[in-house]
């Protein structure tokens, strides 16, 4: 109730509504700093929460298939940043030439961790190309890594031979997960 020129009136309570945003921001600054536990509670994805909480300079060490190239997940990242896309063909082919170039590097470096950075960023490609509908784009990327990992390991690699007797059933998953 609230006396206004001495008339009284009854004031209702709203209950304020949080956007998912304010949300996971609110439960970062109450001591919830778990991205996995802030998704569960707001009941937003955790590459959402980890965004968010990236955008406001809470974290920087959160990295999944969504973080923007921007945040350096390692010493490699700046090798990519500005230069990998999916817009159309045309964007894709010319990052995969960049992936191409940045895996030569690294090989004639024998810098491993480059050469599997390289393959990584490649598939994040894909997958998001993949998953917005960017079908030829996503083969593009695809193409280059299924090249990439049909290259033998060794010289004298053969296709490996799994015999029938090999090949759990589904009824042997089973029968070992209820042992």
């Amino acid at each position: 109730m609230e006396n206004v020129n001495g008339t009284l009136f009854e004031m209702e309570e709203k209950e304020t509504v949080l956007s998912k945003k304010e949300m996971i921001l609110s439960l970062y600054n109450s001591g919830t700093t778990e991205v996995e536990a802030i998704a569960a509670v707001s009941g937003a994805k955790p590459s959402y929460v980890g965004s968010v909480l990236h955008q406001a300079g809470l974290i920087d060490n959160y990295f999944d298939l969504y973080t923007s190239t921007s945040y350096p997940m390692n010493i490699y990242s700046k090798h990519f940043r500005g230069k990998l896309g999916f817009k159309d063909v045309l964007t894709a082919q010319r990052s995969i030439r960049n992936l191409e170039q940045s895996y030569r590097y690294f090989a004639n470096n024998q810098d491993r961790a480059g050469q599997h950075h390289t393959l990584e960023m490649a598939l994040t490609m894909l997958d998001r190309a993949r998953w917005t509908g960017k079908l030829e784009e996503a083969e593009i990327y695809r193409r280059w890594l299924v090249g990439k990992l049909n290259q033998p390991l060794t010289t004298n690699a053969k296709p490996m031979e799994v015999k029938p007797e090999q090949v759990e059933r589904p009824e042997q998953v089973q029968l070992k997960l209820a042992a």
